[in-house]
């Protein structure tokens, strides 16, 4: 599904050269549930950016259902990105001046969907995380745990392949966060693949394999 070749990455400055990753090989199947551990600034963020095309290794070859990417163009990584890809990050990145339902309809404005299309994909998302009671709430009225619920709704409504997930608990309290791990395991035996960033050791053990980074390596 992916499969990283020889990947490394470094950030360059006028005085600083700093290596977030190398020689990294990954194989990511079809229907895993993996998580990415590590300490801060260990490179797990770069990683998942570099799995789901957010940035491009400085060397090595990521590669997509077996497609090489590495000389695609942005508006190509763009679309495939839209189309294969769902997200969610630590801070919900919702727009606060946008009701639920148009913030989870927002991935589909960049594809080919009429409105009432939009629509009932978005309904059917929010249905899914039981959120189809506070369609017409802004952001702000909802909880922190609720909010994170309408950015998975959003993730998923285009109906990806392959969710990405960094920190997806990492602002939430204990009984949140359960709630969160429940979607996303239910989203995976769904058939979704799930590739998640974390530094609960409770919640990475609930999926399917852990994989470890150090120093922008990854070790056993």
């Amino acid at each position: 599904m992916i499969q990283l070749e020889n990947v490394s990455k470094t950030y360059q400055t006028d005085k600083v050269e700093t290596i977030a990753l190398r020689d990294i090989n990954l194989l990511i199947n079809k229907g895993e549930f993996v998580s990415i551990m590590g300490p801060s600034g260990c490179g797990k963020s770069t990683l998942l950016n570099l799995l789901g095309l957010l940035d491009r290794p400085g060397e090595g070859k990521v590669k997509i259902a077996g497609q090489e990417l590495h000389q695609w163009g942005d508006k190509d990584l763009a679309k495939m990105r839209n189309k294969t890809f769902g997200f969610i990050f630590q801070s919900f990145h919702l727009i606060n001046d946008l009701r639920v339902i148009d913030n989870v309809e927002l991935p589909l404005l960049y594809r080919k969907t009429s409105a009432k299309q939009r629509r009932e994909l978005a309904e059917q998302a929010l249905a899914s995380v039981g959120l189809s009671a506070r369609m017409e709430h802004y952001p702000n009225q909802l909880s922190g745990g609720q909010q994170q619920r309408v950015a998975i709704a959003r993730a998923m409504v285009g109906q990806p392949d392959i969710l990405l997930a960094d920190e997806p608990t990492g602002n939430l309290d204990s009984h949140m966060g359960s709630e969160v791990m429940d979607i996303l395991l239910k989203l995976n035996q769904q058939g979704t693949t799930v590739v998640m960033v974390t530094h609960d050791e409770r919640h990475a053990k609930q999926s399917g394999r852990i994989i470890r980074v150090f120093d922008g390596q990854l070790v056993a």
